[in-house]
């Protein structure tokens, strides 16, 4: 799980280290990479019966891709047009989106810890968006929001319909419908060999390797461990864009994001000693991807 964090976080990074700055044509070959790489995994582990284990996941599986396509298509849109540490920060809060929509759609109880911690990030988060209005990055870190909406969005359908989605070719299809959503905008390619290296990393090692950390590390974790352990993907993340872009956020929204992973590392601390995750917590452990 921190070697998931640790690919995840440097998306950032090579973003930042680019000469290209389509976000677009960014998505499009992130996207391109990630699923040539995922389905040669496929490939190997279920040989000639890869189009049957995509086949497998039906309806709700496309939805699923659909919602992550729309996540990572968000982030780098995102990282466009505010700071790393914002996007990485924002889109960390989809452990409480996913509970709110679970208390508001599923009726799922809520402990009153989490209440607290929301309450909390809601705080930070206002302060980003005050220090997003003087700094021209208010759009950016409304897109970012849509990235815990989506996951929340997510957890919501496949905890109401009771499916259970097989998610490697999930991640496959979700490549698939990325690269469909950017490709019109993304014309003509201006990469230069310098960008496709970088776009390759991101794509295998960000976002594919990452992923597929991430759901290895699903069944030998509670789901109160993921969620603290995802947290380092925005202390990861933030460092990285700093040392190696010398990007860092303004002291307002600095002092939001620390209100905001103090309320997720607090909530997930307390959720370790409960002697098993919520449902709405397990769902959302299982469906956690990087963006």
């Amino acid at each position: 799980m921190i070697g998931a964090t640790l690919c995840w976080s440097s998306a950032g990074m090579l973003v930042r280290s680019m000469h290209l700055t389509d976000a677009w044509e960014i998505t499009f070959w992130r996207s391109l990479f990630m699923t040539l790489f995922v389905l040669g995994v496929l490939a190997a582990q279920y040989r000639s019966a890869t189009l049957e284990r995509m086949r497998a996941v039906g309806k709700p599986g496309l939805a699923v891709g659909a919602l992550w396509a729309l996540m990572y298509v968000c982030f780098i849109l995102a990282l466009g047009r505010t700071t790393v540490a914002n996007v990485l920060v924002l889109s960390g809060i989809s452990p409480f989106a996913a509970a709110l929509l679970g208390r508001l759609f599923l009726r799922e109880h809520l402990q009153a810890r989490s209440w607290v911690a929301m309450v909390a990030a809601c705080g930070g988060i206002g302060l980003m968006f005050v220090e997003a209005l003087g700094s021209g990055g208010l759009i950016g870190n409304l897109i970012a929001l849509l990235i815990p909406l989506a996951f929340a969005c997510n957890v919501v359908l496949l905890r109401r319909t009771g499916t259970e989605v097989d998610m490697i070719p999930t991640l496959v299809l979700s490549g698939v419908l990325s690269m469909l959503i950017a490709l019109p905008l993304a014309l003509p390619f201006q990469a230069e060999a310098w960008d496709l290296t970088l776009l390759v990393i991101m794509g295998v090692v960000q976002l594919g390797l990452g992923c597929l950390l991430m759901l290895a590390a699903t069944p030998r974790l509670r789901a109160a461990e993921i969620g603290l352990l995802a947290v380092l993907e925005i202390v990861f993340g933030t460092l990285l864009a700093w040392l190696v872009a010398g990007e860092s956020p303004a002291p307002v929204a600095a002092v939001g994001g620390v209100l905001v992973v103090g309320a997720l590392v607090a909530n997930e601390v307390i959720g370790l000693r409960r002697t098993a995750a919520s449902p709405i917590e397990a769902t959302a452990a299982a469906t956690q991807v990087g963006h």
